[in-house]
C-alpha cells in the first residue's frame, strides 16, 4: 500500500494504525559546516552552549560537535575523508546547511520493514552504528518530503 494511502486512511478514519515500533522525540538537527572551529565556536562562544568535543566517524565520512540544547541537540558536521558525503552536500551549499533532523524509534529493523513496505527507501539494507553508538538508517528525502530523515533506535 503506498505511503500517502495510508496517510490518507489514517487522517480520514481518526485511527491511527498499530504498529510494532514506535516514533519516539527529535534526536538532533544536522547541519553540514564547511568551518567546524567557526560553527563550534559560535554556538560555544558567542551563544554560550555546551558543545561537545569533534569525533571522527570514519565509517560515516564525517567529523561531528554536538551542540547540547537542553530540549534536543544540533549536531555540527564537516567532512571527513575524501568520500564523505558531507563534502558533496558543501559543494552545492558553500556554506553549509540543514542537512538531516534525526528521530528516534524504539525498534529500528522494525521501523525499517514498515517504511519499506510503504514505499520509503532506506539509504542502507541495515542499520550503522551513528554518533551516539546507536544504531541508524537513513530515509531518502525523495520519499519523505524533501527532507533527509534519520532514525535512530533509542
Amino acid at each position: 500500500m503506498a505511503f500517502a494511502t495510508v496517510l490518507r486512511r489514517t487522517f480520514c478514519s481518526g485511527k491511527v494504525p498499530e504498529k510494532l515500533w514506535k516514533l519516539g522525540r527529535l534526536n538532533h538537527i544536522a547541519i553540514a559546516t564547511p568551518d567546524l572551529a567557526a560553527s563550534s565556536s559560535l554556538y560555544k562562544n558567542i551563544l554560550g552552549a555546551e558543545i561537545s568535543e569533534p569525533q571522527d566517524l570514519p565509517e560515516h565520512g564525517v567529523t561531528t560537535v554536538f551542540v547540547n540544547l537542553g530540549n534536543t541537540k544540533l549536531e555540527l558536521l564537516h567532512p571527513l575523508g575524501e568520500k564523505s558525503p558531507i563534502q558533496g552536500f558543501l559543494d552545492k551549499n558553500k556554506s553549509g546547511g540543514l542537512h538531516h533532523i534525526c528521530i528516534e524509534v524504539d525498534n529500528i529493523k522494525n521501523a525499517m520493514k514498515e517504511v519499506k513496505e510503504n514505499g520509503i527507501r532506506c539509504l542502507s539494507a541495515e542499520p550503522r552504528i551513528g554518533a551516539h553508538n546507536k544504531p541508524v538508517v537513513f530515509l531518502h528525502p525523495k520519499d519523505c518530503a524533501g527532507v533527509l530523515v534519520e532514525l535512530e533506535e533509542s
